[in-house]
């Protein structure tokens, strides 16, 4: 799963030509933005390719309500491979016992150890079982590519005292490994209950103190998270830092919706990311983007209850924050509190720029689209400041649904760095209540192409430009398509 260089420069472009009064002929075609990751997979040992006796996978479902069921499923692939290797390493020949009860943290430590010197190694945690695991890290580098087969249940611990002179933000952790795959059709469980009601923002007397992400994958290149269920963690689900080349695929991440910042997905400081196929529905952000991440590619997300997909938020502590090249291409969202959201800090620096959020479907958004940069979670008022993140070349394409609120749009921009470069395509967002939908703009600048409901507030450009989205890699739109077709192809192998 190498990151080529030039793979960095890949991408579809779109050219929209801004002519002052003529916006709104402008014509779309196609797909005007991707991303194309090239990986190899070389040395990566299959699920179908390895064996143990004594720790044969079943097959495992979760219902919404948290109660566990085993069953046999001769249809899941995932879990019903057979195995054939030596090198396969099972937790139960460490010593785990699987009954939810006994501390099993030790087995799954010598376990990895064993695993991460084999080359290449499977470690598999079976069927049928619920490994109890307190806060652990998997550290890498390791001999060789390494497959998590993750088929059992993964259980925290559900008192947060024994996080006591640990690291309160960390359940499970892998740093360093390299060409690492994490799969099995199993289940995270993070225990999150009780931290949830420690919170200051359920119990405003308490005092505000870090809480765990279940799954952290930092410093980790040539990632491959699929086919998972993560649910009620401590705070966030999972988070990405420092990573390069990551593909999140089949995932489903669930927490109810009053459970405090449980966002589903984080993506920080990594680049070359695709999340495709899942599920999210928790407290917070479904997915969010923070700084220093480029070229991530976002399809086919179901997101809903939570705080919906948001880049950001950016520039906390008047730090200079950088992200470019995301695109969001197919998403349904329901009854949630923000639909696709950019927030930054006052007093920041850095910029947001290059972001498509494209084909997206909504029911009962409270807020369905929205820029701020004036955003602030603080019990604080936030002082005014002139600085920001630089927000630019943002399109809405084909956006439609239904919004909770009577402001289906609002661009709340700063006044000595205003938005620049907004484009609305095919917009159509009414409210529920059955009132007249409206906008808000405050140094927005931008036009529309397409059928735009409600009307757009965007202050219209006064100069002639192009209007660039991704990488640019040539004029020719018949090899851009080309391009979106490899990457696809690519994405489905």
């Amino acid at each position: 799963m190498r990151m080529e260089k030039s793979s960095l420069l890949s991408a579809l472009l779109l050219l929209l030509a801004i002519l002052s009064g003529q916006c709104k002929k402008t014509h779309i075609e196609g797909d005007p933005f991707s991303i194309c990751v090239h990986r190899n997979h070389q040395g990566r040992v299959s699920p179908s390719s390895v064996e143990t006796e004594n720790c044969t996978p079943l097959a495992q479902t979760i219902d919404l309500a948290g109660q566990f069921n085993n069953e046999d499923n001769s249809n899941s692939e995932m879990n019903n491979w057979v195995p054939r290797s030596s090198n396969v390493v099972c937790v139960d020949e460490f010593g785990a016992k699987g009954d939810g009860e006994n501390d099993d943290t030790k087995a799954f430590n010598n376990a990895w150890s064993k695993a991460c010197s084999s080359a290449p190694a499977v470690f598999l945690v079976p069927h049928g079982k619920k490994y109890l695991v307190k806060p652990i890290k998997f550290s890498g580098p390791c001999k060789s590519a390494l497959t998590m087969q993750v088929s059992g249940t993964i259980i925290a611990p559900a008192d947060p005292r024994v996080w006591d002179g640990l690291n309160r933000r960390q359940w499970l952790r892998f740093k360093e490994v390299d060409d690492l795959t994490v799969e099995g059709g199993g289940i995270f469980y993070g225990s999150g209950e009780q931290w949830w009601a420690e919170s200051c923002k359920i119990n405003k007397t308490n005092p505000c103190r870090p809480a765990p992400t279940a799954i952290t994958f930092e410093l980790c290149n040539n990632l491959r998270v699929m086919n998972l269920i993560v649910q009620n963690s401590q705070q966030m689900h999972i988070k990405f830092r420092k990573c390069v080349g990551v593909k999140a695929d089949n995932l489903k991440v669930l927490a109810p919706g009053h459970s405090p910042n449980t966002d589903g997905i984080h993506v920080s400081a990594s680049k070359d990311v695709v999340i495709k196929n899942t599920i999210t529905g928790t407290g917070d952000d479904c997915i969010s983007i923070v700084s220093d991440s480029f070229n991530i590619y976002i399809e086919n997300i179901t997101c809903g209850p939570g705080h919906g997909i948001s880049i950001g938020s950016l520039g906390e502590g008047s730090a200079k924050a950088r992200v470019a090249d995301v695109m969001v291409h197919g998403a349904f969202l329901h009854n949630t509190t923000n639909g696709l959201r950019i927030k930054t800090w006052q007093g920041s620096s850095g910029s947001a720029r290059r972001i498509l959020f494209q084909n997206v479907h909504m029911e009962n958004v409270k807020h369905p689209i929205i820029i701020d940069q004036y955003y602030c979670d603080s019990k604080k008022p936030c002082s005014n400041k002139t600085s920001a993140v630089k927000v630019s070349e943002v399109a809405y394409l084909n956006i439609k649904g239904t919004s909770a609120s009577k402001e289906v749009m609002r661009f709340a921009c700063s006044q000595t760095v205003p938005c620049e470069n907004i484009l609305l395509a095919d917009i159509d967002l009414t409210a529920t209540s059955g009132c007249t939908p409206t906008t808000y703009c405050e140094n927005a600048i931008g036009c529309t192409t397409g059928s735009v409901s409600p009307h757009s507030c965007l202050q219209n450009y006064n100069q002639k430009g192009i209007f660039e989205f991704g990488i640019p890699v040539s004029i020719d739109r018949r090899k851009g398509k080309q391009e979106k077709k490899d990457y696809i192809s690519h994405l489905q192998r």
